[in-house]
């Protein structure tokens, strides 16, 4: 069991030692402070007890959650932006989205009724870092701090436009992945692999891209470890590169967990912290440090001793990079299109072309 992965209810000022020691010798335990998501929203805001029926977290941690309730996530890429009032028009569309989820009901009796009452949301941002990189970092909490409360405009006046309760949460950071990766920006809060590194992507030996991809140029391998897979690689450049994350100390990630947690998500920062073997030691004072300005944190000791093959990150030169992104040629998703010359809607009905 000492690999499971489980997280505990911590409470400020706890005694962390032995969870120290557990997270050093490789157990994958995540921290939740029920009591602070209960009592607070964002943390430079003053206590609010807005959560006091929250009875846990959603599996990754970034929405705390009544018995019975739903998450309701949507991401934005804020690096993705030049301005913020280019950023407030996509936290406009994400607000809407996720606020019209709410709307619809479930087959749960008790979900609905939850749901119904704290209409809780959370807009997520991707690609953190590479907005701290792009903007610096004041001027990136700044468009935050303003996203935030342009939230809370559009909050008050669409629930009231829709004759329904204000949402009780709105904003989150979830981990992401593979959405983030569709945007090309770095997963949620975490810092990137390396700034060229390969990513490896599995697909069934009888997916219709398998053929697209070994045409195109992209490297394909049998997998290893599973029958009937796969491995694709794409030759990835990181924007707004900085550093990597086996380059970012454990206190910097933690900082940047709590800022986040200050100036955007009311309700939580999912985090994985990386952290080396010379590390290890400061897990527990890491914790004491920064228990009163979390809600949510989890931690992975970076070992560079270990390495699997096909992992899902690969580091590579930049060299490599160019001689992968050399091989690699344009190809058609979804095959030829065929123009139709009058294309046209009458009443309720359109006329379409494949």
């Amino acid at each position: 069991r000492w690999a499971s992965n489980n997280s505990i209810f911590a409470k400020v000022g706890m005694d962390y030692t032995d969870i120290a020691t557990r997270i050093s010798g490789g157990s994958d335990i995540g921290l939740f402070w029920l009591d602070t998501a209960k009592k607070f929203s964002r943390l430079i805001d003053p206590e609010d007890n807005k959560d006091y029926l929250v009875k846990g977290v959603n599996p990754c941690g970034e929405q705390s959650l009544e018995s019975y309730e739903l998450c309701c996530l949507v991401e934005t890429f804020p690096s993705n932006h030049d301005t913020l009032e280019d950023y407030k028009r996509t936290l406009k569309f994400a607000y809407l989205y996720a606020k019209t989820v709410t709307l619809i009901p479930t087959h749960n009796k008790r979900t609905n009724a939850v749901m119904m009452r704290n209409r809780r949301i959370g807009c997520s941002q991707s690609g953190i870092i590479q907005a701290i990189n792009k903007f610096g970092r004041g001027k990136y909490l700044t468009i935050c701090n303003e996203g935030y409360k342009y939230i809370q405009e559009l909050d008050k006046m669409y629930s009231d436009w829709l004759c329904v309760p204000r949402s009780k949460k709105t904003t989150s950071v979830k981990p992401s992945g593979t959405v983030s990766l569709l945007a090309g920006t770095t997963p949620g809060i975490h810092y990137p692999h390396s700034e060229y590194y390969i990513r490896n992507v599995r697909l069934n030996d009888m997916s219709p891209l398998l053929p697209l991809m070994r045409e195109a140029g992209f490297p394909v391998e049998k997998d290893l470890y599973a029958d009937n897979t796969w491995v694709v690689g794409f030759p990835i450049h990181e924007e707004h590169f900085d550093r990597s994350k086996d380059e970012v100390s454990i206190w910097e990630q933690m900082h940047n967990a709590a800022s986040l947690q200050k100036y955007w998500a009311d309700n939580q920062v999912s985090i994985t912290v990386t952290f080396s073997p010379e590390e290890e030691g400061a897990i527990k004072l890491v914790l004491d440090c920064f228990d009163d300005s979390l809600k949510s944190v989890s931690f992975l000791k970076l070992d560079p001793a270990i390495i699997y093959p096909q992992a899902p990150y690969i580091k590579i030169s930049e060299e490599k990079y160019v001689d992968l992104q050399a091989r690699i040629k344009a190809f058609k998703l979804f095959g030829e299109t065929h123009e139709k010359e009058e294309i046209f809607c009458d009443g309720d009905s359109c006329e379409i072309t494949s």
